[in-house]
């Protein structure tokens, strides 16, 4: 195992090139040019080149491109064209928002689809069965954006149930230690602020995590009516064993294989894929810093959060694959 995960981390060295040069490719074929972004359309012409030079820019496409790889061995993400500031400073309060947000959709999606798909197998072609897998062909099939706009309109405009954007009460900022504010604000021991954080939390994990759930009920389902034909299910069935044991004990470990797969998958997804959810609830996550970044044509961020998230989604993965192991002891690597 240790020999497989050492090799799956090298192999992270050429994925990571990779990236870097495609990101670094298409993100100069983008149209439009940064200097002009940021001194406007009416600046001189002089005025722009001169700020090209100051920002690198005026050298040729292979030679930004060493200075940024040169950079990231380094350990420096570069600078902003837009702000100034170190990108890898920058970065972290906008990755802990989203990975924070992720969690949560996750933890909705994995509890709600998981025990839906396993109680559909259980009762298959029940009432039940049929009204799950209908919620689930909508939830799939449910542009995000139009149910993140719903909740904010019944949740928090009608019934004023709950914040329709931010993080957190911005008249009574948390002092941040980890960038996590629900953990900063345990470590505080301040468990009216956590309630406050978890209520902003709510919408945007729904609206973001309904689609995992959607897929991740319909392989639970489709994973545990398979392995419920097996022979060793009817083996314990015939030794006397309850439903709820077969079920939980013997037949969900064996259907988790595919169930996590797809877990992992939108895992990544989800870390990468958040703009529309975090624009429409203002929540400062990476994909609304990439967006923007983008809409600036600030190149040094755009590149360093795609390579950020390029990164996670392997890690993710790696993850996955040795929890495989974990489940179930016959695999090997």
């Amino acid at each position: 195992m240790f020999a497989y995960v050492m090799r799956r981390l090298l192999m992270l060295i050429p994925v990571l090139f990779g990236m870097t040069l495609i990101t670094f490719s298409i993100v100069h074929l983008i149209p439009g040019n940064p200097a002009k972004v940021i001194l406007g359309e009416g600046a001189p012409a002089q005025a722009i080149a001169d700020l090209e030079e100051r920002m690198g820019l005026n050298e040729p496409l292979y030679v930004q491109y060493g200075n940024y790889i040169m950079g990231l061995l380094q350990g420096d993400l570069g600078t902003s064209l837009k702000s100034k500031g170190e990108i890898a400073q920058e970065i972290w309060p906008h990755l802990a928002a989203t990975m924070e947000l992720t969690f949560f959709a996750m933890l909705f999606a994995v509890i709600i689809g998981v025990n839906a798909g396993i109680i559909s197998a259980w009762k298959q072609n029940s009432w039940f069965d049929f009204l799950a897998m209908v919620f689930a062909l909508i939830g799939v099939s449910m542009p995000v954006f139009w149910l993140a706009l719903m909740e904010q309109w019944i949740f928090a405009q009608e019934l004023g149930w709950l914040p329709a954007y931010g993080r957190q009460d911005s008249r009574d900022p948390i002092a941040e230690i980890t960038g996590f504010y629900v953990l900063d604000s345990l470590i505080h021991l301040d468990f009216e602020r956590t309630i406050t954080i978890l209520k902003h939390l709510v919408l945007p994990s729904i609206a973001l995590g309904t689609i995992p759930m959607a897929i991740i009920a319909r392989m639970t389902r489709s994973s545990m009516l398979e392995v419920m034909k097996s022979d060793y299910i009817r083996t314990v069935r015939a030794k006397g064993g309850g439903q709820f044991l077969v079920i939980y004990k013997h037949a969900l470990k064996n259907a988790t294989i595919p169930v996590l797969t797809v877990i992992g998958l939108q895992t990544g997804v989800l870390l990468g894929g958040a703009i529309l959810t975090e624009t429409i609830f203002s929540w400062p996550g990476i994909g609304r810093y990439v967006y923007e970044a983008i809409s600036f044509r600030d190149y040094p961020v755009i590149q360093s959060g795609i390579l950020v998230i390029a990164f996670m989604f392997v890690i993710i993965n790696l993850i996955v694959d040795i929890l495989y192991k974990k489940i179930d002891p016959r695999i090997k690597y």
